[in-house]
Formats: structure tokens, C-alpha cells, sequence
């Protein structure tokens, strides 16, 4: 699949989940949970962790039966719903952020505390929170539920570890990567998990479709990183050097110091250890060091090496249509500018 014919396979699936989610939401009765929920959820995401959902139970079904008819309205009314509620589960994570960050701008857009208050947005969060866990019960089951549940332990776990790793100023990539899988790749692998569960897919088949998810999240987050800094804010629609003056040791930065020459790694960490206003200032010659470090580069390998081996594990499956387009999902993960 080339990267045209896959973005209007995104674009598509996209369009039919906005749908889903709009259907699913019509009966809200309060207008301004309504307002937040609309300019929360529909500013032109991808909808990548429900897509994936739907992919891992079509790629059970077609290991099944090589002519797998489709789904009854009923079956694929309920994929539909458990799809969503990892979309929803995202949202709410991202409403969640937003406030701790102070951020004021997503996807191009004010943020929902910016636009409104920090109460509204946690509130906001904690409805699409709740309708997330409701949906995946209903329209998965008891092990569905798990799931996401667990995925949504992992993720909040995984904040407080990055809070105490900012503080205690931890900087080691074992920390980077326990963040990484609890905060991103822990919600894709159970999007994926939960679809092939669904469709009874088999021990071998999950562990498949879970490790292919999860090395897609850390690859994604790797790819965020890089964009972080060589990103164009007309694209990402978000200002580039936001982490570094957060003070968020990302692995551009974690690569640096370990490539860095003593004196690289000096002006480094002064630079890190500075208040925030002082690092975006030196946002420049951070990335100055990045690269002359080849941790640019480094990055980009170790996010390849992740999509290789999580496209690997899907090999179980026949070399359908449906896997094909995970494939090259991978591989847009890599080229991705926004």
C-alpha cells in the first residue's frame, strides 16, 4: 500500500469513527459538556487507536476463515463501540495533560482549559473516562474491560514516574522507556489486544497484534520526540520546544548525553537545570547539540528497529489487505511530520 492509497484509508476510516463517536453522543443533554466534547474530540485526529481495534479483530477473522463473511450489524455495531472507547480513553488522557502542562494549544486549536477553565477540562476528562470503561464493558466484555483498564492504570502510573523522574532529575533511558510504554504504547497495544480478543483471536494471535501495537506507540512517541525539535509548528500545530522547556528528558536529548563529549554534555545539562524561560531561549543551540551528537539520527534507527520488529510479529497472520495497511501504518509512523 503506498502512502497515498493509506491516507485515504485513513482518511475513510476516520470519517466513519467521527460518526460512530457523533451517534454515540447525540443523547447528551447538557449543552456545554456537549461544546468541550465537540471541540475535544473533533479537530481532525486520525483515529488510529480505534482503527487498530478494528484491524486486530479483521486479522483474526481472516486467520479464521480466508472468506470471512462480514460482521452482522449487531457484531460490528459492538467493534464499533469498543473501538471508540479507546479513542475516548485517549481524549480524556490528552484533557488530563493539557491542565498539568499548562498547555494552551492542541492540534492548532486552544485547549479546553485555555478556551474554558481547568475544571471543565478534568471534567471532561473524567465523562469520556467513564463512557470509555462503560463502552468496552458492554461491547467487549469482562476481558476487554480488563484491558483498558489496565491500560488506564498504566498510564497514570507512568505520569507519576515521569513527575518523580523531572524532579530527581533521572536520567536514564530505562526511566525514558518505562514512561513511554505506561503513557503510549500500553492504550495502542491494548487497542489492539482488545480487537483481537474480541474476535476470539487466540493467545499467539494477541501476543502478536499487542506487540505490534506497543512498538508502534514507542516508535510514534520517538517520532513526537524528533518533532519536538525538528518539527514545523505549521504542521504539528504545536510550537516546537515545548519539551525542553518543560524540562522533559525525551531521547533526543537522553542519546545526546551519551554521545556528547564532556564539554557538550557540560553546556548540556547547565542548559537542562536552568529555569524554563532560560531554555527556550537556548532552544537553538540545544538543537545545535542534537545533532552534532548524532542523536537525531540515533533516534530515528531505534524508532526503526521497533516498527521492523512489530511488523515481524504480525507475520502470523495471512498477507491481507488488513495487515498490509498496518504494515504501511508503520511506516507512516516514521515519515510522519505532524
Amino acid at each position: 500500500m503506498n502512502p497515498e492509497e493509506l491516507k485515504r484509508s485513513l482518511a475513510a476510516a476516520a470519517a466513519r469513527l467521527d460518526q460512530v463517536m457523533r451517534e454515540d453522543l447525540a443523547p447528551l443533554a447538557n449543552r456545554k459538556l456537549a461544546a468541550v466534547l465537540e471541540h475535544a474530540l473533533f479537530a481532525g485526529g486520525k483515529r488510529i487507536r480505534p482503527l487498530l481495534t478494528i484491524q486486530a479483530a479483521r486479522l483474526v477473522r481472516a486467520a479464521t476463515d480466508k472468506e470471512t463473511p462480514p460482521a452482522p450489524p449487531a457484531e460490528s455495531g459492538d467493534l464499533d463501540r469498543l473501538a471508540i472507547s479507546f479513542e475516548y480513553l485517549h481524549a480524556a488522557s490528552l484533557l488530563h495533560d493539557d491542565v498539568i502542562d499548562l498547555a494552551e494549544q492542541r492540534r492548532g486549536r486552544p485547549t479546553v482549559n485555555l478556551r474554558w477553565d481547568d475544571g471543565t477540562a478534568i471534567l471532561a476528562g473524567d465523562f469520556l473516562h467513564a463512557r470509555a470503561m462503560l463502552l468496552a464493558g458492554l461491547a467487549g466484555g469482562v476481558a476487554c474491560l480488563g484491558l483498558i483498564g489496565s491500560a488506564t492504570q498504566a498510564m497514570v502510573a507512568a505520569e507519576f514516574l515521569q513527575q518523580e523522574a523531572a524532579s530527581s532529575r533521572d536520567w536514564r533511558q530505562e526511566t525514558y522507556f518505562a514512561v513511554l510504554e505506561g503513557k503510549t504504547a500500553a492504550l495502542i497495544a491494548a487497542a489492539c489486544e482488545s480487537g483481537a480478543t474480541a474476535a476470539g483471536g487466540d493467545p499467539a494471535q494477541c501476543k502478536a497484534v499487542r506487540t505490534y501495537g506497543a512498538n508502534l506507540g514507542l516508535a510514534f512517541q520517538i517520532i513526537d520526540d524528533l518533532l519536538d525539535y525538528l518539527g514545523d509548528p505549521a504542521a504539528t500545530g504545536k510550537a516546537t520546544g515545548n519539551d525542553l522547556q518543560e524540562g522533559k528528558m525525551t531521547l533526543p536529548l537522553l542519546l545526546a548525553r551519551q554521545g556528547a563529549t564532556a564539554a557538550q554534555k557540560e553546556e548540556l545539562e547547565r542548559i537542562l537545570l536552568a529555569d524554563p524561560a532560560s531554555r527556550r531561549n537556548r532552544f537553538d543551540r540545544v538543537r545545535d547539540l542534537l545533532e552534532q551528537t548524532g542523536a537525531f539520527a540515533a533516534c530515528r534507527t531505534r524508532a526503526e528497529k521497533l516498527i521492523a520488529a512489530g511488523t515481524a510479529a504480525l507475520e502470523i497472520f495471512p498477507a491481507t489487505a488488513d495487515r498490509n495497511l498496518l504494515t504501511a501504518l508503520g511506516q507512516y509512523v516514521l515519515s510522519r511530520k505532524k
